[in-house]
């Protein structure tokens, strides 16, 4: 296909989505040498090297230490010795900690910005997405935290006799492997309820943007955290990846689901725990009674942030047939109006796929369908005038089995568009999936849309939004069902996974056993007795 100049069109006479104006800063202008060298001096390493480029150009950012298993095995050494000292300081000290980085990501918002563009490609309206995650994640614990955190009571065994506690400890030092997606939200936004709990962490950052990782750590340090609680190393997966889980007390990890069953079988054969937040197909429901514009503008949401780089965007939409065309009318008229851009400010609607990797899966799910018969309606080119690594917000119709875009996570700006003739209907297709991680259904009904949410398999649904409002909700858990993991972020679970529980119960009066000269048969009908008038009085 060829360009024609200026017309906002291509050679075939289809609207293409315009660029947005890139600015003038650069690069250059954010990450200096002097950042560079200030950053990475937190990372473990003995030697060699590895390097990260930006997505918008394809040229080198950073220059990186690199870590091996031996500087893991330091890295993990140096934290234990430091969790010690952090467990001890009273919760409520930790948590200030927590509030105090709360105002400085805040404040210092324009640096985290900047980096998470350079290093994700993201439009930067999608960048402060991070920011308000890790902003809210850190005021919740912050103040929540002691609650969470503090001594439990429970009804022992024998009432008043017996008085049972629920204390929390620590882990120790839990292994966090963080993605690429959103280096700023999955790194110091899953760290913070381990570290207010009491624990230290070994991070292994994904390498493409682990200036974003570096930039939170020093942040969290000028707010109060203990620097060698916080340990970092770099390098490839395959690599790094075994050493952390080797050493772990607890594993946090977010990534591909093949990725997540071999660090489950390796945590599994230590027998420590772990978090998976893993891949999703997620499902978008229209109702007929939808508003059609607000779902419109929902998809665009919901499909598109982050240039669907995602776990949590949708890439299946189902669509009532009875406003299927008019729905699909409005979502590619607002689809392709949607602006590309590399500008470090606001003004693009999407930025650009992280790696050649991305680009490639999706360039080969959207032609693959497109030969067996699906249609683009919207999108369905790569954009090299923008950016190396850019591909235009598509929308695919008619999408069928076996095509690897129906069932295959594709992770970037594609979402493919299916009829629906019944809510039951509906709900079966939504939950054809082996992924249950996030799901979204529109309707004027508010009461309607939750029925139709609770039969819905996922472990976060959102009703008349795409997925903020349910992961934004940092009080409740979110995390998946099926393929797309095991155990939850966020609430109680989010903090309380990072602990021990431990109950000491202490006997007071008389042991459990015969007493006061009771023989033992004495003692079992007095112990039966009791028991009775426990279930009559509903104590448990």
């Amino acid at each position: 296909m060829t360009d024609t100049q200026d017309t906002g069109t291509v050679a075939d006479g289809k609207p293409r989505n315009p660029a947005a104006p890139t600015g003038t800063r650069t690069a250059a202008d954010v990450v200096t040498p002097e950042l560079v060298a200030r950053l990475t001096r937190a990372v473990v390493s003995s030697g060699g090297s590895t390097a990260n480029h930006t997505p918008f150009t394809g040229r080198k950012l950073a220059d990186l230490p690199e870590s091996g298993p031996e500087d893991v095995a330091t890295a993990f050494e140096r934290a234990r010795r430091a969790q010690r000292a952090w467990a001890a300081e009273p919760v409520r000290r930790r948590a200030a900690v927590l509030l105090r980085f709360h105002d400085l990501v805040l404040a210092r918002q324009p640096e985290i910005l900047d980096l998470i563009q350079l290093e994700t490609g993201k439009a930067r309206l999608h960048a402060h997405e991070e920011v308000q995650a890790v902003a809210v994640v850190a005021r919740h614990y912050g103040l929540a935290a002691a609650s969470y955190l503090r001594p439990k009571a429970h009804t022992g065994v024998l009432p008043v006799l017996t008085k049972a506690t629920e204390l929390r400890l620590p882990k120790g030092v839990v292994g966090h492997i963080s993605p690429w997606n959103y280096p700023f939200e999955l790194s110091v936004g899953d760290a913070l309820p381990a570290f207010v709990a009491g624990n230290a962490i070994v991070m292994k950052p994904d390498t493409k943007t682990a200036l974003t990782a570096l930039w939170a750590r020093e942040l969290l340090i000028e707010a109060g955290l203990p620097e060698a609680v916080w340990q970092v190393v770099l390098g490839e997966g395959p690599v790094v990846g075994p050493a952390v889980v080797a050493h772990a007390d607890y594993v946090s990890f977010t990534g591909s689901t093949r990725t997540g069953r071999e660090v489950a079988q390796a945590a599994a054969a230590r027998l420590v725990g772990a978090t998976l937040e893993l891949g999703g197909k997620n499902a978008m429901l229209v109702l007929r009674d939808a508003d059609l514009d607000k779902a419109a503008a929902g998809a665009v949401r919901g499909c598109f942030s982050s240039a669907g780089q995602l776990c949590m965007a949708i890439e299946r939409l189902y669509v009532h047939s009875s406003i299927a065309d008019e729905f699909l009318r409005r979502f590619a008229d607002r689809t392709r109006a949607l602006r590309l851009g590399t500008g470090l400010a606001y003004g693009a609607d999407m930025g650009s796929l992280v790696s050649q990797q991305q680009l490639d899966t999706v360039t080969r799910h959207v032609e693959e369908a497109v030969a067996k018969g699906a249609t683009v309606v919207a999108g369905g080119r790569p954009r090299p005038d923008v950016g190396p690594l850019f591909y235009e917000p598509t929308i695919l119709d008619g999408v069928q089995p076996p095509m690897a875009v129906c069932t295959e996570e594709t992770f970037g700006p594609v979402v493919s568009v299916y009829r629906f003739e019944d809510e039951d209907e509906a709900v079966r297709l939504a939950n054809s999936s082996p992924y249950g991680l996030n799901a979204s259904v529109w309707t004027r009904d508010g009461r309607r849309g939750r029925a139709v949410a609770a039969r819905v398999r996922a472990g976060t649904v959102n009703v008349n939004e795409a997925y903020a409002a349910a992961y934004g909700s940092v009080g409740a858990p979110m995390g998946g069902m099926g393929a797309s993991g095991l155990g939850r972020r966020h609430g109680a679970e989010g903090i309380l996974k990072y602990t021990e529980a431990q109950t000491v119960a202490q006997q007071r009066i008389m042991p459990m056993g015969p007493a006061f000269g009771l023989d033992d048969e004495q003692y079992a009908r007095v112990i039966t007795g009791g028991m009775r008038v426990l279930k009559a009085l509903r104590l448990r």
